[in-house]
């Protein structure tokens, strides 16, 4: 399937996007603007930033990057594309779980449509809720994949299905225990749609090369962002994100190339 947005497009066909998240609901335009500046000189993909027209406007001047805006208000959605944004999220549904509130896969479906009746000729990605089971989630994703919609995004699972599949990744799962359920999620999603699916939860760098064996085309990192002390240490951390993620497709190139090499002198005794 192809993006609207012919840059975006390129980098999710190659399976090499990093979305860099300025916080959904950091309108602190100053502080935006500075991640901004370094997301333009380094290898980052896009930005994904609150769904405020003041915001969006700016950063529209600023920056050369495409600009994402998430929410779960259509409204907004519609204003924020109106003052430039170049493909918008369902998701952002802390404000929900804040309240106690859990959207089923009927809702996010129903919200997407509303939202793809709203915004015409534009990219949307929708967010995977972490508190649906498995198969819920797939249905859920064929359904948004046949309705149109481009880009999807994995939340996680809810703990109560993780322990079926944690031998998968047991040694590690200490250390990585915020982003296990979206790993999961986006690995058996990606087994039954054939849109692009971003990994986000809880993601450092290190574990890019990770999301990317488990079937993501991109990675959004945001709060290992927002750690970051400056813009020189904001470039070199997503830097090294996308060298991490590079180095993994050359693995698997090689792999690759060493398994049909194999092949060939198999055949040819």
């Amino acid at each position: 399937m192809n993006l609207y947005n012919k840059q975006l497009n390129k980098a999710f066909q190659s399976k090499s996007v990093l979305k860099i998240i300025t916080g959904i609901n950091n309108t602190n335009i100053g502080n935006v603007l500075k991640i901004s500046k370094a997301a333009d000189l380094s290898t980052a993909t896009y930005l994904d930033v609150a769904a405020n027209v003041t915001l969006v406007k700016s950063l529209k001047s600023y920056s050369n990057l495409p600009i994402c805006i998430s929410s779960i208000n259509p409204i907004d959605l519609y204003n924020c594309v109106l003052a430039g944004a170049d493909l918008v999220e369902v998701g952002n549904y802390d404000f929900f779980y804040n309240k106690g509130i859990y959207l089923t896969a009927e809702q996010i479906l129903n919200l997407s449509l509303e939202v793809k009746r709203l915004i015409q000729g534009i990219d949307i990605c929708v967010t995977i809720p972490y508190h649906i089971g498995l198969l819920e989630q797939v249905l859920l994703a064929k359904e948004l994949e046949n309705i149109g919609i481009s880009i999807i995004q994995t939340e996680g699972i809810s703990r109560f299905y993780q322990t079926e599949f944690t031998s998968h990744i047991t040694g590690i799962s200490n250390i990585i225990d915020t982003s296990i359920p979206s790993l999961y999620s986006t690995h058996f999603l990606s087994k039954f749609v054939n849109i692009p699916i971003i990994a986000s939860s809880g993601f450092t760098n290190i574990l890019v090369p990770l999301a990317y064996t488990y079937g993501a085309s991109g990675i959004g990192i945001g709060s290992s962002v927002q750690k970051q002390k400056n813009i020189a240490s904001i470039v070199k951390y997503i830097n090294q994100s996308h060298n991490l993620m590079q180095s993994v497709k050359k693995l698997e190139t090689i792999g690759s190339l060493s398994n049909s090499v194999s092949k060939l002198f198999t055949n040819l005794v």
